[in-house]
């Protein structure tokens, strides 16, 4: 389970260094963020980090049934951060989704956090 709690930790890390490009240069910014040099490295990180998340994460929770956790909320979680690693650059994007999508997001990973954290003691 080590290895899930470490993705899981990357993972909120990564959601917060995305809200953080949203407010701090995606808004503030003059032009549309490079595609190549920018968004695509940035996006195809956390793409490649939730695709190896998911599917454990997924299977741990119908495994253990931790509280207030589901795997369908796992999966929408999943989704919501592939969008974010993109939508984080565009400037036209309203701040109430990105924020509530944010929090949605961070809602399920620091659930899991908590929920492992308290399996490993």
């Amino acid at each position: 389970m080590n290895h899930l709690y470490d993705l899981t930790i990357q993972l909120i890390a990564d959601i917060e260094e995305a809200f953080h490009i949203y407010k701090n240069e995606t808004k503030t910014r003059e032009t549309e963020a490079d595609f190549y040099n920018e968004v695509k490295p940035f996006a195809d990180r956390i793409h490649y980090r939730v695709q190896e998340w998911e599917p454990v994460a997924r299977e741990w929770a119908i495994l253990n049934k931790p509280k207030y956790l589901y795997p369908i909320q796992i999966k929408t979680a999943a989704e919501n951060i592939g969008y974010l690693g993109v939508y984080v650059f565009q400037k036209n994007m309203k701040d109430k989704r990105i924020t509530e999508m944010v929090k949605s997001v961070l809602y399920v990973l620091n659930q899991m956090k908590d929920q492992l954290s308290q399996n490993q003691n």
